[in-house]
């Protein structure tokens, strides 16, 4: 196994844990993260002797999502778009290519990205009062780096438009009953031991048997990526060179509101 440097990996008994390791900074997606993750999901994927996956973080957030600094060096670069386009292509690839079932663990907010890829797991745990929110829009930005593709698969498009339209986010209590969470908890303690332990309960079924079927279901997810994925990371893309980009950033950050012109 890799050393590596915004996650850990730790296995035991065919499971796989992966947690994401950087408190400090929110657990955010940046470029070091994101190859990071690439890589472990491309090698637990080779590995016949993992039968189940959790995928953990660390500290009071889940993740926060992209990262500022990232999207003001890549404003008007138009070579690191297409980069970042890329590796965003190949995360979600790597998440819906993984052979064995990956549950997420879900014990503070997941936001932006970090939603993208809570969605594209296959259980997800959460404690009440966690908000699980794409806020693309509210920092001038299309949902482009997966949010249009796992979202409506699993709640929906009416509902997915109502909350990708505005940033606004669900809490785990409401996403239960919309179908986004699998598995909600009292507490964030608690997510942790409940996704090991449905983790446990899978590793332990007939592996062909659980594998073929995550195959099968995950095949919806596929055509879905197919049939949006391109459109909507071309669309964000266009949206990360805007001036109303750099206005959204500066007053989330001074804590104010935003004057954005369409441009």
């Amino acid at each position: 196994m890799h050393h590596y440097e915004t996650l850990t990996v730790a296995e035991e008994g065919g499971i796989a844990e992966i947690t994401l390791a950087r408190p400090e900074l929110l657990n955010r997606i940046d470029e070091a993260a994101r190859a990071e993750l690439i890589d472990v999901l491309s090698d637990l994927g080779q590995r016949p002797d993992i039968r189940a996956a959790v995928l953990a973080a660390q500290g009071r957030v889940f993740s926060a999502g992209g990262d500022f600094a990232m999207m003001r060096q890549r404003h008007g670069d138009r070579a690191a778009t297409e980069r970042g386009e890329r590796d965003s292509r190949e995360l979600i690839g790597a998440l819906l290519e993984l052979p064995v079932p990956l549950i997420a663990a879900v014990q503070g907010h997941a936001v932006g990205l970090g939603s993208t890829i809570v969605l594209a797991c296959d259980a997800v745990v959460a404690a009440k009062g966690v908000r699980i929110m794409d806020s693309h829009v509210k920092i001038g930005l299309v949902a482009g780096d997966g949010g249009a593709v796992v979202w409506p698969v699993s709640v929906g498009m009416i509902r997915t438009k109502r909350h990708l339209l505005t940033g606004d986010p669900v809490l785990a209590e409401d996403g239960y009953l919309m179908g986004m969470v699998s598995d909600l908890v009292e507490t964030s303690d608690e997510v942790l031991p409940e996704a090991r332990s449905l983790a446990a309960r899978i590793a332990a079924l007939p592996p062909l048997a659980v594998r073929g079927t995550k195959r099968a279901l995950n095949h919806v997810m596929r055509a879905r990526t197919e049939e949006v994925l391109e459109l909507s990371l071309a669309y964000e893309a266009e949206t990360m060179h805007s001036e109303d980009l750099l206005e959204a950033i500066d007053a989330f950050e001074a804590k104010r509101p935003g004057e954005f012109r369409g441009r």
